[in-house]
């Protein structure tokens, strides 16, 4: 009588497993049909980003240019829709693509595990490194082992914030962008910056007071899109577009154009 109960719990545990999967394998191919299909019934396709990463994406009136916006009306053209951009703070992106708010992150998107978790990342078309900005007369600072122990200004949820949050007793400085940040440091509140090489570029072309360090504290990363998981469809074609302009030799010429400013 004992064997027997055993049995049919450890039987109700297996279906209980099995339809889990079969829930989910459900879901994702929902997910990847519902969301073509509303592009396509609505005529539009909803890209999220956060317009405050130049030059990958900014502001220029009531329009958002850049890198990444190029990329995003490139995909827009090619599925024959309207481009609809969402501009939110770079930490809700995430929850609102999982939400169905937005149907892709173009950011300046760095490829992380924690991330591939929740999302589903397209290939790859950017390399970055961080890189530290302190004030020019600045002798103190010299590389990453400098820092420990400093105030450290950040954009919010980017990879900058999770390489200075790995720095020995660093009090980290959280803005909604880099310029906020380097201001920060211009009025004396904070120590360094650490942000993205290219607006890094940029931020000091237009803030002379300040220079990028030559030593970086932390590796490469890869910038990509992101989707929904199991949106495999959009994830298909984002990707025949990113070939496209890698191949072509355009996504170079975006950073070359964007990097001199508009």
């Amino acid at each position: 009588m004992v064997e027997k109960l055993g049995g049919d719990v450890f039987m109700k545990r297996i279906l209980i497993c099995l339809l889990a999967v079969v829930l989910v394998l459900s879901f994702i191919g929902c997910s990847n049909i519902n969301t073509m299909k509303r592009i396509k019934d609505t005529n539009k396709i909803i890209w999220g980003t956060n317009a405050a990463f130049a030059p990958f994406e900014m502001r220029q009136g009531d329009k958002v240019i850049g890198i990444d916006a190029e990329i995003a009306q490139r995909i827009a053209d090619k599925l024959g829709v309207e481009l609809v951009v969402e501009d939110m703070e770079f930490e809700a992106l995430m929850s609102a693509l999982k939400s169905g708010k937005i149907d892709f992150i173009a950011a300046g998107f760095t490829v992380k595990p924690d991330r591939a978790e929740q999302v589903l990342f397209t290939d790859t078309y950017f390399t970055a490194v961080q890189v530290i900005i302190v004030m020019q007369d600045n002798e103190d600072i010299k590389g990453p082992d400098d820092l420990v122990g400093k105030r450290i200004g950040v954009q919010n949820a980017t990879t900058g914030d999770f390489v200075a949050s790995e720095i020995e007793g660093a009090q980290v400085e959280r803005y909604n962008n880099g310029m906020e940040a380097v201001m920060d440091l211009k009025n004396g509140n904070i120590d360094a910056v650490i942000i993205d090489n290219l607006p890094a570029q940029l931020l000091a072309e237009k803030n002379p007071e300040v220079k990028i360090l030559d030593e970086k504290p932390a590796e490469n990363e890869e910038y990509a899109l992101a989707v929904r998981k199991g949106d495999t469809e959009l994830q298909k074609v984002i990707n025949e577009v990113l070939k496209e302009m890698k191949e072509s030799g355009e996504i170079e010429e975006l950073v070359n154009k964007y990097s001199i400013g508009e």
